[in-house]
């Protein structure tokens, strides 16, 4: 098992924000595990639960930034995409929130609606004509809608960039799978959707706020240690099977032999912090999803959530440093 002790970002022209965030993953590997919780609205009804139950907060938040994305087809979806769109609108406020008042870390998930021929909920492969593979393709119809939505995240982004804050940025999530339109064509497109996002955010709009988290296990679409500064993967166990997940870790740092931070960029159930506590597995936070998986006990009992926000290796809001 490989504690991380390189904290070297991707990005050479990195801000000193993403710097202190890395070099601080690097110090905590296999010391704790950052608590954290994704928010699709912006009731934030995540937080109000595990505050109600355990009188804390994640270190780190996650947000959805599906409602931003260009190209959302509001003429033919189902009453459940534009509830889904109308209750994530203006989800940024709560991320500037966060980071501005709380001092949390942020993480911002993109199910991007794809940027043509999609109905409905447009980030899934079945809902979208769209062409992943004709998308990498320089000069294509699908290269330049691909980068007019890109460069208008971008814009989002860099208010961001401007105010000196890290933003934990996990693009083309879950490319191993077929389900989202950039992994539907298979590994090695969606490491070249990724690749061209890497070099336009960085080398165009300088975006030199992001810490560039991949997240896939499969290691022949891995997009490279020149691109990513953590690697993670996304996993739904059991229900009420808390573990510290060593086989899966096992599993996800074959992708590369470079030692790099590793995180569970979503989950259901939460691990077992006091396992990992004594087995060490360098799981550097965890991000539980939302709806039934941290509303309520369906997934988690209070017994269990409460316990693992109160032990000593777990990193909750009160507990995080001044890394920003």
């Amino acid at each position: 098992m490989t504690i991380v002790n390189n904290a070297t970002p991707c990005n050479p022209h990195a801000s000193d924000e993403v710097r202190a965030v890395l070099n601080y993953l690097s110090e905590l590997s296999g010391k704790g595990i950052i608590t954290g919780q994704h928010t699709q609205t912006t009731v934030q009804k995540e937080l109000l639960y595990i505050e109600d139950v355990t009188g804390k907060l994640p270190a780190l938040c996650g947000f959805e930034l599906l409602a931003y994305s260009p190209n959302i087809n509001y003429e033919d979806s189902t009453e459940a995409c534009l509830l889904e769109v109308e209750e994530n609108k203006n989800t940024l406020d709560n991320a500037w929130d966060w980071v501005l008042n709380q001092k949390g870390l942020a993480t911002f998930t993109w199910h991007w609606f794809s940027p043509f021929g999609s109905r409905d909920k447009g980030f899934y492969a079945e809902n979208t004509t769209f062409d992943a593979s004709q998308a990498i393709i320089e000069g294509t119809e699908e290269y330049k809608a691909m980068l007019s939505d890109m460069d208008v995240m971008a814009g989002i982004l860099k208010q961001f960039e401007d105010k000196n804050i890290p933003i934990l940025w996990r693009p083309f999530h879950e490319s191993e799978g077929t389900w989202f339109w950039w992994g539907s064509k298979g590994p090695e497109v969606a490491k070249q959707l990724y690749r061209i996002m890497y070099d336009r955010y960085t080398n165009v709009h300088k975006l030199n706020n992001l810490i560039w988290v991949w997240n896939s296990p499969l290691p022949e679409g891995y997009v490279g240690d020149d691109v990513a500064d953590v690697i993670s993967r996304d996993l739904y166990p059991p229900k009420y099977q808390h573990t510290d997940l060593n086989k899966e870790y096992d599993e996800l740092v074959q992708i590369t032999p470079t030692p790099k931070p590793v995180a569970l960029g979503e989950i259901g159930v939460i691990p077992s912090i006091q396992q990992l506590s004594e087995t060490k597995v360098p799981w550097l936070w965890f991000m539980t999803w939302s709806n039934d998986f941290c509303t309520t006990e369906e997934w988690t009992t209070k017994e269990e959530l409460y316990k693992a926000y109160h032990h000593d290796y777990a990193i909750t809001l009160d507990k995080l440093p001044k890394l920003y």
